[in-house]
């Protein structure tokens, strides 16, 4: 996300994935949709820290949950929330399946 490039954080995802994001109650599963949320998203200039992350890992699969806080440069605020990201291995790299994010709080 650091790169400000919605294209670049959409090929972190695998061609059947679905994205549930905090910021919207549209459920995106075409990588268009997915560059359409994170376009809007990444305008914002989050800086995301994770708070708290619980991994599991399986036969070419693992699950990364947990809480983080993102700072918005041009908003001057922080928000909170919790996260799952499931992730699949193609023969060559790891690619998200599943992402689901939830705000549960913002700051000043």
């Amino acid at each position: 996300m650091q790169t400000g490039d919605s294209k670049q954080v959409v090929a972190n995802y695998a061609p059947e994935s679905i994205l549930l994001p905090a910021l919207s109650n549209k459920v995106r599963v075409t990588a268009a949709e997915k560059e359409d949320y994170f376009r809007h998203f990444l305008e914002d200039k989050p800086v995301g820290t994770i708070d708290y992350r619980h991994i599991q890992s399986g036969c070419n699969t693992a699950v990364d949950a947990g809480l983080y806080t993102f700072t918005f440069k041009k908003m001057g605020r922080k928000a909170g929330g919790r996260y799952s990201f499931n992730y699949q291995w193609n023969g060559k790299e790891w690619l998200i399946a599943k992402h689901h994010s939830s705000s549960s709080f913002l700051f000043g």
